[in-house]
């Protein structure tokens, strides 16, 4: 078959098309989210969500993206925990939440994956999954999810003392998640903490996009640079 000139160039333009790629964030407000404003601020610069002493949460909540529910994706951000002090020695805990789902809208409470973030030495980069089946990859594993949701280790993409010695303890680092099918990426500062496979039927393929503040002892989280992109 002969293709004209005007159609390859078509079709190349179609197969090379690139990534739509989109800022999730403004720099100034919460535009586009939604949350508990008691809970949720911009300061900095950054998306703040902080409870103290005073103003506790007795329950997980989220700020959750309203724009969509992404399926196929890469997204990455910036992002910081402290504690009440300020440092990194003592409460904090949060999460990207991703083709997650709303469960409690009056309280901005979802389920679904999360890609971990805490103050500690153990949890950052895991996959857990909020509501539902709990830890599904510890870090540095690589998984496969079979039917049943029965979890087989079949290797491993790093070690998790090495992926704990190259986060920034109370500073900036960078989260990247890419969900392609049932495939599922997490990456800080450039390192990969998780691999998985989810081939279960309680896998989710699409779902919101929200931030988590953790119930507990005081603590402060902020996300920056929040870029999401898709085919």
């Amino acid at each position: 078959m002969k293709l004209f000139p005007s159609l390859i160039a078509l079709t190349l333009s179609a197969t090379l098309a690139p990534a739509a790629e989109k800022s999730l964030f403004n720099g100034k407000d919460l535009t586009g989210w939604k949350g508990q404003p008691e809970f949720w601020s911009v300061k900095d610069g950054a998306i703040t969500g902080q409870t103290t002493a005073a103003v506790p949460v007795k329950e997980n909540t989220f700020l959750i993206w309203q724009d969509g529910e992404p399926g196929d994706f890469e997204l990455t951000c910036k992002f910081k925990l402290t504690d009440a002090e300020g440092k990194s020695n003592g409460f904090g805990n949060s999460g990207i939440q991703y083709r997650s789902k709303v469960v409690k809208p009056e309280y901005s409470v979802v389920a679904g994956y999360q890609a971990d973030m805490e103050c500690g030495k153990s949890y950052s980069g895991i996959l857990y999954e909020e509501k539902g089946r709990g830890i599904l990859a510890q870090r540095g594993q690589k998984v496969v999810i079979k039917q049943g949701d029965k979890i087989e280790v079949t290797g491993e993409v790093g070690k998790s003392d090495a992926i704990q010695a190259a986060i920034k303890p109370a500073d900036w680092n960078v989260y990247k998640i890419v969900a392609k099918g049932g495939h599922l990426q997490q990456f800080i500062n450039g390192l990969p903490t998780v691999d998985v496979t989810d081939e279960s039927a309680a896998g989710a393929k699409k779902g919101v996009i929200a931030l988590q503040l953790h119930a507990g002892a005081p603590m402060t989280v902020q996300f920056k640079d929040i870029v999401l992109k898709t085919d």
